[in-house]
């Protein structure tokens, strides 16, 4: 298990993680906000999502979530595969989940992605990693001595 840094430093983070499935059409991606939290990715969706209905049939999957700035020649990965496990909605995963995103006051969040989007959400999905990889290749831009955190 390689992991070139703290994976906490960029889980932490506002990114997209992209989830790899599989269907019995060959394989998907899907890009979706997440959370991690007590070492598991924690997803969420519906009931209709098709990323959750594959996740339902094949719990075996794979994330990838890249934090990437050109700019300051950051480019850090995280790669974890595991297995899916489909729960019900815990509310304060929920918040904890949307919170990273839209910050922690729901009070400022917007309404009509809350009562549109949020609100609809009834399904909560644990990945627990089997395995997690951590690149770091921010010396792309300036060279290993040369990295600017």
């Amino acid at each position: 298990m390689q992991q070139d840094f703290d994976i906490n430093i960029v889980l932490k983070k506002p990114l997209i993680a992209s989830l790899a499935s599989s269907s019995k059409d060959g394989p998907r991606s899907s890009p979706l906000w997440f959370l991690f939290e007590n070492d598991k990715i924690w997803l969420f969706g519906t009931d209709k999502d098709s990323f959750v209905k594959r996740l339902m049939i094949e719990p075996s999957c794979a994330l990838s979530i890249v934090d990437f700035n050109l700019d300051k020649g950051i480019m850090q990965h995280v790669g974890i595969r595991g297995l899916a496990k489909i729960n019900d909605v815990d509310q304060a995963k929920l918040n904890n989940f949307v919170g990273k995103y839209l910050g922690d006051n729901p009070q400022n969040w917007n309404n009509w992605f809350t009562n549109n989007i949020v609100n609809h959400i009834n399904i909560m999905i644990e990945v627990t990693p089997e395995s997690i990889v951590a690149k770091d290749v921010s010396f792309f831009k300036t060279g290993p001595d040369l990295i600017v955190n």
